[in-house]
């Protein structure tokens, strides 16, 4: 039995390939979320200051199980962050009724 449990809890490698163009990233400051019953819907778009349109950057598609573990990831790495830097200021909340209205 103590066998099959070090099995099951070794630690797999993976090998993760990074283009450059893909290394480069794009600038994101709004985030909007849909979801069905069999994916999450995560829309990166960025918002410049006092334009009327927004444009997505980037839009990832992925199951609730992933999106629940990219939850935790988040969640862990912001309270690392605060721990070093310090609390993360929100600043003021957007209405609700201007985000997510895109074309």
């Amino acid at each position: 039995m103590a066998e099959k449990k070090q099995q099951e809890t070794k630690e797999i490698k993976i090998e993760i390939q990074l283009d450059e163009e893909t290394a480069q990233g794009v600038y994101s400051n709004l985030l909007v979320t849909n979801h069905s019953d069999s994916e999450f819907i995560l829309d990166f778009v960025f918002l410049q200051p006092q334009a009327p349109r927004a444009k997505v950057r980037s839009r990832v598609v992925t199951s609730p199980r992933h999106a629940k573990r990219m939850l935790a990831s988040l969640h862990e790495n912001v309270r690392k962050f605060e721990e070093q830097f310090g609390q993360i200021d929100l600043g003021p909340v957007p209405d609700a009724k201007t985000v997510g209205k895109y074309h």
